[in-house]
This record gives structure tokens, sequence and C-alpha cells, in this order.
């Protein structure tokens, strides 16, 4: 019997995995070949490191002006005030370079500032045309190693582990800049670049690092009621994505790779009382009706470092970011319609 897949007045329901009974959805066999070696190639020692060095960025980095961007309450105290992208972003860039990748800044101005978001891709070698998108944004409060040092580490990651291989879809590789500030790159991003492109699916990565399984670690916002231990990631959905979770938990539970667990929001997640599932880059794609899935450790529901000085890698649980990032890797590969 398959869960999360009927919605009740405000939700889809939920659903834990692995080790989980349920009987998940049959996935097509002649993608699967290559995914378990492909997850195996998924090196957590790099992810360590790479978290280390874009926190290294961040911090020697200047903080963006607050008092000049009319921040309200621009104190020492304010995490706005301690909000860095550039050398994160440079970072970024030169990785993706590094690993062969050509890569195309998308640049646009809002207001006294430049948005730039970071974009590579590996194109199909069958359906050019349809993209499978992964990305995370690159901008931080302080240290920023979880919030989003993790999905940067992922994203390199994850184009590193891909190039080796061929897919008949093209995947793409995107850094989101200023989501911190009201998914401004996300969104300057969607309207520009995606409204006229066939997206299978967008991955996107924001705090894949904090895991906690001490009972009481997790909280719930009503009538959500999550686990007790803060030992899953959370896989958020919409209607338009609902097939993807589908074949992200079938392939979960296929591999056993990490606790996830699957949340939805009826139609586009754009509701009164769906607020808390659009906080991140994700939700430009929903509201264009293309599909997303974003993958996160729930953030403040768990992490007492959230926005705060003590976001930084000792807080980071980076056996955890490999398994969030192997789960990550089967699932593009598999939506790219298999190794090659």
């Amino acid at each position: 019997m398959r869960t999360m897949r009927r919605l009740t007045p405000l939700w889809m329901a939920m659903a834990l995995s692995a080790g989980c009974a349920t009987e998940p959805l049959p996935l097509d066999e002649a993608r699967m070949p290559g995914l378990p070696e492909l997850s195996a190639a998924v090196d957590e020692v790099r992810l360590r490191n790479t978290v280390e060095e874009v926190v290294a960025a961040h911090r020697s980095d200047t903080p963006l002006d607050c008092t000049r961007l009319g921040i309200p309450d621009a104190t020492e105290d304010n995490p706005f005030c301690h909000h860095t992208r550039e050398k994160a972003r440079e970072y970024m860039h030169r990785e993706l370079q590094e690993l062969g990748y050509t890569v195309n800044d998308q640049v646009s101005r809002d207001g006294e500032l430049d948005v730039a978001n970071v974009v590579a891709e590996k194109r199909g070698t069958r359906f050019p045309d349809e993209v499978v998108l992964v990305g995370a944004h690159y901008d931080a409060f302080y240290a920023g190693a979880d919030d989003n040092s993790t999905g940067v580490a992922a994203v390199l990651e994850l184009a590193r582990v891909l190039s080796a291989h061929s897919f008949e879809r093209t995947v793409r590789f995107v850094g989101f800049d200023l989501e911190e500030f009201g998914l401004v790159g996300s969104t300057r991003y969607v309207n520009e670049q995606v409204k006229g492109e066939k997206v299978v699916v967008a991955l996107i990565l924001d705090s894949i690092g904090y895991r906690d399984t001490t009972p009481g670690s997790q909280q719930s916002v009503p009538p959500l009621s999550f686990p007790s231990a803060a030992d899953f990631i959370l896989a958020t959905t919409n209607a338009d994505s609902s097939q993807q979770a589908d074949e992200l938990w079938a392939l979960n539970q296929r591999l056993g790779l990490t606790r996830v667990m699957t949340l939805g929001a009826p139609g586009n997640g754009n509701g009164p009382a769906t607020g808390d599932l659009m906080r991140s880059d994700h939700a430009p794609f929903w509201l264009a009706g293309k599909p997303a899935i974003f993958l996160g450790d729930t953030a403040d529901l768990r992490s007492p470092h959230y926005h705060q000085p003590t976001d930084t890698p000792d807080t980071v649980d980076f056996e955890f970011v490999a398994e969030v990032v192997r789960l990550s890797a089967v699932s593009l590969a598999y939506w790219a319609g298999g190794v090659q």
C-alpha cells in the first residue's frame, strides 16, 4: 500500500522511510543499473572539506552594509548585518569550472544589488531540452555551515560525481543568490529562464547537515507531527512534484540510504496554511507550475544554530550530509533517464 498519496484538507499525509514497512512505488528497472555505484562515489571527506572551505569564504568576506540597504534594527545582533555571498559565489563558480563545466552566471539588478546565480549543466544525450535541476543558495548569515554551506557542498559533489557519466536529459547545477533576502535569486532565475523550459524536476538542497538522535530534539508546527528525534531529512513536495516524491521515496527504500520523511502541500503549495512549506528556493518553481522537491533538515525546528554565529562546521553531521547527497545523486540520475 502506498503512503503520502492522499490529500487531507490542508496537507498530504506524511511518511517516513527507511526501515518502514510500507510498499514503495514500482521503479523503472531500466534506470536502476549503476545507481548503487553512483551512490558509493559520493565522498564524505570531500563534502567536509568543501563545507569548511565555503565557511572560510564567508568568514573572510565583507558583509553587506545593512544600514545602506535599509534593514530595520541594523545592530550588531541582527543577522542581516552578518550576511555574506560574494566569496562563496566565486568559490562555487571556480569549483564548477575546475570540474570541467562551462559556467554562465545569470546576473541582473535588484535595487542597489547585483543578483548573480551560478549556472552550469551537463547536456542530455537524447532529450537535451528536458532539464533535471539541482540547486542551493550560497548566501549565508555568519559562517553559514549548515545554512547553506552544506547545500553548496552537495551541489558541487553532485556535479563531480555526475560528471563521469552521461544522461538522456540535461542535468543543471545552480547556486542561487540572496535566498536569505526573500528568494531573490531563485525568483529571478525562474522568471527569466525556467518558465519556457521543460523542467522534469528541481531538487533544492538547503540546510542538510544537522542531525540529533536524542528523543525530543525535533519540534513540530501544528498540524504537523514529526518524529521525536531529529534524525531524518525532510522531503517537501506539492501536487506537481508528487510523482518525483514517490520515486525518491522508492529509491531510498530500495537502496537504504537514509531516513527520509516526505511531506507535501496540495496544489502549488501557496495556501494560507502552508507558508512554512515555502521557505526556500523551491517556492518560485512551485508558483510557476514546475515540479520541485525541497530537501532540508527542518532548520529552526531542530537546530539551535539556525542563523546564529554558532552555525559552524563542528555542529554539522557529515555522515548525514553524505547520506542526503547519495539519495540526491541516485534520484537525479534516475530522473535524468538513468546512468549511461
